[in-house]
């Protein structure tokens, strides 16, 4: 464990991981100033239980501040290549993300997931499963529970999952999980990591500190992690969909089964699982690989599977009206993500996308259309440039709204018996609400409103 008594830390950003962060701070007895760029009548409510765990400074950063730093903690959602965050670099600092600030005190078993697209269904699943065996066991990290939250209350017998993104990933040093998982790798986040490369290396860090006594779980079919598989320090164990592997998990006739150690195990049929598409199937593949590398009995990693309902906001059902299917797939932060939640439905779908720009491109997202999509509904900043795509594939059936209040209301209007109505954005949803879970409730309230 690291000694921060006394130390002066400075916290940047008060999301809730730089929230987490100062309240760990404050108990280990860190002197803490916390920085936003925001003013300070944007955070009244989130301070008002902080004032005696740290001093605070609002709105232009003061590079004066970084004279008496001895460490930078900085929220995921703040830039690295920021003007004060390049200084405070210049000078020496150490900038930790939450993320490495809790593995600092951590003893336990780590196991930690990344990946494009299937973080949280496989995290959480993993989460499932590890609870059904070992009796300490915390799901944490981008999922929405700081790891530095709970890290004082973890012990040597402790078992944790994290959720890692690349940004959390941008500022480790020595954080090493026991297995690690990188699920899939296509563009996202290009406005922040500026290249494919640059985005690739990101999520590759979570194997940075990683020796052949620790595992990294890979996805054999994705080309982006075949091409930095020879680069990966840890013993590897892939999982595939397509290929059957003479050691790991693959599918076989709708069969999910795993080779480990030259004994073959039948997890479950495809038609057990009640989360829907093949990129569940994939996640659960994952999930399988993870939990075998843990000494969890295949019967009851099998039967942990089969209970599995899904996460909400992942093509999360919301309700029935007039024969039209709803679903909340506001999870769907990329094109990527979204093209899962089109693939996934198997009725004729009114489609309600748009939000913040990240720079993507949404040209294989409107080719997924596949004649699925009878009309696209857009709102948000990147409303033009998705209707400016469909149309470049002569995709027409587009209107273009306000907000997600008019588009359930129009997307209401346009839907048949048979039909489903589906929110998947594609898009992150920063332009709008504070965050993909905002956006979704806000649409599950929309639609059951809508029955009124």
């Amino acid at each position: 464990m690291v000694n921060l008594v006394d130390k002066n830390v400075l916290v940047i950003g008060l999301a809730r991981s730089g929230i987490s962060a100062i309240k760990l701070l404050h108990r280990i007895g860190a002197n803490v100033l916390a920085y936003d760029g925001k003013e300070k009548e944007n955070f009244e409510n989130q301070i008002v239980d902080l004032m005696d765990k740290a001093a605070f400074h609002f709105g232009d950063f003061d590079y004066t501040i970084l004279d008496e730093t001895d460490l930078v903690v900085i929220s995921p959602g703040v830039p690295t290549d920021l003007p004060f965050v390049t200084m405070a670099r210049q000078k020496g600092i150490s900038i930790w993300s939450e993320l490495e600030l809790a593995y600092k005190f951590y003893e336990g078993k780590l196991i930690a997931i990344t990946g494009t697209n299937g973080k949280t269904t496989t995290t959480t699943l993993v989460g499932d499963i590890m609870k059904a065996f070992f009796e300490d066991v915390y799901v944490v990290g981008n999922i929405g529970l700081p790891f530095s939250e709970v890290v004082l209350e973890t012990n040597k017998d402790t078992v944790v999952v994290a959720e890692v993104s690349s940004f959390q990933l941008e500022t480790i040093e020595q954080f090493r999980p026991d297995i690690s998982a990188i699920l899939n790798i296509t563009p996202d986040h290009l406005n922040r990591h500026k290249t494919m490369e640059n985005y690739i290396e990101s999520k590759k860090r979570i194997t940075l500190n990683q020796t052949k006594e620790d595992v990294t779980i890979l996805n054999y079919d994705d080309l982006h992690i075949r091409g930095v598989r020879d680069s990966i320090p840890s013993k590897m164990f892939f999982f595939s969909k397509t290929f059957r592997l003479g050691e790991g998990v693959y599918l076989h006739d709708d069969f999910i089964n795993i080779i480990v150690n030259g004994s073959v195990y039948t997890i479950c049929h495809v038609t057990d699982l009640k989360v829907l598409g093949i990129h569940n199937v994939e996640n659960v593949m994952a999930a399988v690989a993870i939990s075998v590398h843990m000494g969890i009995p295949a019967p009851l990693i099998s039967k942990a599977i089969k209970a599995f309902t899904g996460v909400e906001h992942r093509t999360e059902y919301v309700t029935t009206i007039n024969d039209v299917n709803y679903y909340n797939d506001s999870k769907a932060t990329n094109p990527d993500a979204a093209i899962k939640g089109i693939e996934s439905m198997i009725r004729p779908t009114v489609l309600i996308a748009g939000g913040m720009d990240k720079k993507n491109e949404f040209d294989e997202w409107i080719k997924a259309f596949n004649g699925k999509v009878k009309h696209l509904i857009l709102f948000g900043e990147t409303k033009h440039i998705i209707d400016r795509t469909a149309k470049k594939y002569n995709f027409h059936n587009t209107i273009i709204v306000n907000d997600l209040e008019e588009a359930v209301g129009k997307a209401k209007s346009l839907a048949k018996q048979g039909d489903c109505v589906l929110l998947s954005p594609a898009c992150a949803s920063w332009d709008m609400f504070e965050s993909y879970e905002a956006r979704g409730n806000l649409f599950k309230e929309y639609v059951v409103r809508t029955r009124l």
